[in-house]
């Protein structure tokens, strides 16, 4: 399930690869606390929010790779419009492919990869959401990336939980 993530990625500028290969690690919890788990299993609400393993993992790949890279970084105006256009990326829909949901997230944070791989850890953001988010509190690269780190973390713990309340199944708990 992790093996489209890079391990380490090509950015020239060191910081940045570092900040790479963090979140990749990231990255890659997510995807490992839901290896193996069956796909009505990734549908299943997990909480009363109603919330799924396959919903958070979409979130993932909408609302944080895309959104903060294309958007955020990279001032793409049709992921801006998209936002508008797009149901709640928590929600997905019944008979949703897991896999397509898992191949999207990789896909995204290929995309980011190679967006913050060419940029300079100084770089300036190219837009701010000001109406999502009042003003800027990140204003360049290392900022998005290291804000992206913690959301990406904060997450895998959320699916660590939920991977133990849908199966028992605890990520990286030896026997």
């Amino acid at each position: 399930m992790t093996e489209a993530l890079t391990d380490h990625p090509t950015a020239a500028d060191p910081e940045v690869r570092t900040l790479l290969a963090v979140l990749g690690a990231q990255r890659r919890h997510v995807l490992g606390a839901l290896e193996g788990l069956p796909a009505e299993a990734l549908h299943r609400p997990v909480l009363p929010s109603g919330w799924s393993c396959a919903g958070l993992v979409r979130h993932l790949a909408l609302d944080v790779e895309r959104f903060w890279f294309q958007a955020v970084l990279a001032g793409d105006r049709t992921v801006i419009d998209l936002l508008d256009e797009e149901e709640d990326a928590w929600r997905v829909a019944p008979g949703a492919d897991p896999g397509e949901i898992l191949a999207r997230y990789r896909q995204e944070a290929a995309r980011a990869d190679a967006l913050a791989a060419a940029a300079g850890p100084d770089t300036p953001l190219a837009w701010w959401p000001h109406e999502l988010f009042g003003p800027p509190h990140l204003h360049d690269l290392r900022g998005l990336l290291l804000h992206v780190i913690t959301e990406t973390a904060c997450h895998a713990g959320h699916l660590d939980a939920a991977r133990e309340l849908l199966d028992g199944r605890q990520w990286l708990v030896l026997d």
